[in-house]
């Protein structure tokens, strides 16, 4: 009878990779943010947790290796929220930027000169970010359903107001300005719809931890740095198809591309998007670490005096930015 091998204990919390390193980061997120795992079944995603809780119990994985372990981890961390456990909907997930982000902006490009066009797709585009911005919130604590709201409809209408005031400016403009406005307006709707979906953090606080996961306290200041880094991440991950893409385009259009293929235009920006997402996707959410270190000596008084009731000898505390 062949034995079992035994699996080597590992802290299988963390990555294969060291995250304290950009490429270590982006390693993983090019595993998690990989679009093949939107079409993981349901049974698929929760075969993979099961794996990994296991495994973390200690428990006789039968037929496994660490490898199979790893490979489970990855599966379920790009389904299931980090902080909550919570399965996340499944057009909020990582791995559903690219597929739906390079048809949605793909469209925003090709369709720029119209205006029915620029409010219908702006909504769409401000609906899906609001989806994703609440579906990878920090913390576990719920958001009222009325912030939300109220956050949605003042990112839209910020969107709106940005690509409209754009569009009209940009009219006696060069074609190539024309064409970067919807750029312009999805960088400043991130710059609203982030912040204003996370409100809750702003207001009481993004929650600090130890090394081990013990709540330490809940800090703002720590919120405003995650925000303000996710802010900046996504703008950067929109950045190369929303401004190669119109250069791109700009030169077959002088060439006359375009006008001996007219059908070609939308399919030939939603593939350039759709491109240059595949890649940006995760190499921008490596900007900055997931789980970031922070000197307890640098936050609030009241999160200072709660870290050393809690933990005395705690230095150095955690929170996790979110995506």
């Amino acid at each position: 009878m062949v034995e079992q091998a035994v699996i080597p204990l590992v802290n299988i919390d963390e990555p294969q990779w060291d995250q304290n390193t950009y490429w270590g980061r982006a390693k993983y997120f090019f595993t998690t943010a990989n679009p093949i795992n939107i079409l993981r079944t349901s049974k698929e995603l929760d075969e993979a947790r099961e794996i990994v809780l296991k495994y973390k119990a200690g428990e006789q994985l039968v037929g496994k290796t660490l490898e199979d372990v790893y490979k489970a981890k990855y599966i379920m961390d790009s389904a299931f929220h980090p902080d909550t456990g919570e399965k996340m909907v499944l057009f909020g997930r990582m791995s559903a930027q690219v597929p739906c982000n390079m048809v949605i902006v793909g469209a925003m490009m090709t369709f720029y000169k119209s205006t029915p066009a620029v409010i219908f797709w702006q909504w769409v585009n401000q609906s899906f970010n609001a989806l994703v911005n609440y579906t990878n919130r920090s913390g576990a604590d719920p958001m009222p359903i009325e912030q939300v709201v109220k956050s949605y409809c003042a990112a839209t209408g910020g969107a709106l107001g940005t690509a409209l005031t754009l569009n009209k400016l940009a009219k006696r403009a060069p074609p190539l300005v024309s064409r970067l406005v919807p750029f312009a307006a999805v960088a400043a709707a991130n710059c609203i719809n982030i912040p204003l979906m996370r409100y809750r953090e702003l207001s009481e606080g993004i929650h600090i931890v130890s090394e081990d996961g013990t709540p330490l306290g809940q800090s703002q200041s720590a919120a405003r740095k995650a925000i303000a880094s996710v802010t900046f991440s996504r703008i950067a991950m929109v950045s190369p198809g929303m401004v190669l893409t119109p250069v791109i385009m700009q030169a077959f259009e002088k060439r006359g591309v375009l006008r001996r293929f007219p059908w070609a235009n939308t399919p030939l920006q939603i593939i350039l998007c759709g491109f240059f997402l595949t890649f940006a996707t995760p190499m921008c959410c490596a900007l900055f670490p997931q789980k970031v270190p922070v000197s307890i000596e640098s936050l609030e008084p009241h999160v200072q005096e709660s870290a050393q009731k809690i933990s005395p000898d705690t230095k150095i505390g955690y929170y996790n930015k979110g995506l």
